[in-house]
């Protein structure tokens, strides 16, 4: 049992010991988000300040996020500027009172994948005014090292353009910075779409997912984030545990020894 040994989750030296860091959007009511959130175990909720407005969602939002009790991450979802993802940032540390920050921008509308480039700036730029930035990115593995160099301690890359629920589509790129920066928190954000893709990305050595479309968008969003809890998991055991060598030929499963010499050739 000595390779079942775990660690926790550590973002920013914060320890959590659930795997899955959830969002609160796109949920067909209220009431249906704080019970599939609380039904996942997540101790990481997202949020938007530009696109969960109290004018629009109402008081009641934020009096459930913050009933919940959870870890609050702000992001900059929709920015599309070095400015812009900066300004809202700011505004983030006032509102929820918290130097985390999930830095998104957006660098394409069609498959809305993050500008690496003005990620790079604005990351600079946030670390050096104390927030601890959480930067969601592609699976890329330069950018990747840049990011762990300007002082990251935490990689968010996706593992398919968000909301699409297509999984991981490059397990190879998610793999090798995996391997390359084998100190860094790695948690895939964004693209997954069912428990075994969230499975998947534990296997990878992956730290933890970050999701909100798959259960949200679930036909039982609380099931559904029961569902994940369990994969990620699975997915960690089966990480700890080592998978067993791959074969190109078949070995028998059952030895020779003591079976009836008709069988033993």
């Amino acid at each position: 049992m000595q390779s079942l040994t775990d660690t926790k989750l550590t973002i920013y030296g914060e320890q959590f010991t659930n795997r899955m860091l959830i969002g609160s959007a796109l949920y067909p009511s209220p009431e249906v988000m704080q019970a599939a959130i609380a039904t996942s175990g997540a101790e990481i909720v997202t949020v938007s300040l530009r696109r969960q407005q109290t004018k629009q969602a109402g008081d009641d939002f934020w009096t459930l996020i913050k009933e919940m009790g959870l870890r609050v991450l702000p992001n900059t979802a929709g920015c599309h500027s070095v400015k812009e993802a900066v300004t809202l940032a700011q505004m983030c540390r006032e509102v929820f009172a918290t130097d985390w920050i999930k830095l998104e921008l957006i660098g394409d509308e069609y498959n809305l994948q993050p500008d690496p480039i003005a990620l790079l700036e604005a990351t600079e730029i946030l670390l050096k005014d104390g927030f601890k930035v959480l930067p969601y990115c592609t699976d890329d593995l330069v950018l990747c090292q840049r990011l762990d160099a300007l002082g990251c301690e935490v990689l968010m890359p996706w593992g398919a353009p968000i909301g699409t629920g297509k999984g991981l589509l490059n397990p190879y790129n998610l793999q090798t910075i995996r391997t390359r920066l084998p100190h860094q928190t790695l948690i895939v954000d964004a693209g997954l779409g069912l428990p075994s893709h969230a499975c998947q990305a534990l296997e990878l050595g992956y730290d933890a997912v970050l999701l909100n479309s798959a259960v949200a968008g679930a036909g039982c969003p609380i099931t559904m984030a029961k569902a994940f809890e369990a994969s990620t998991v699975a997915g960690r055991l089966s990480y700890l545990a080592k998978a067993m060598p791959q074969k190109e030929v078949a070995s028998p499963s059952t030895p020779t020894l003591g079976m009836p010499f008709w069988h033993a050739n």
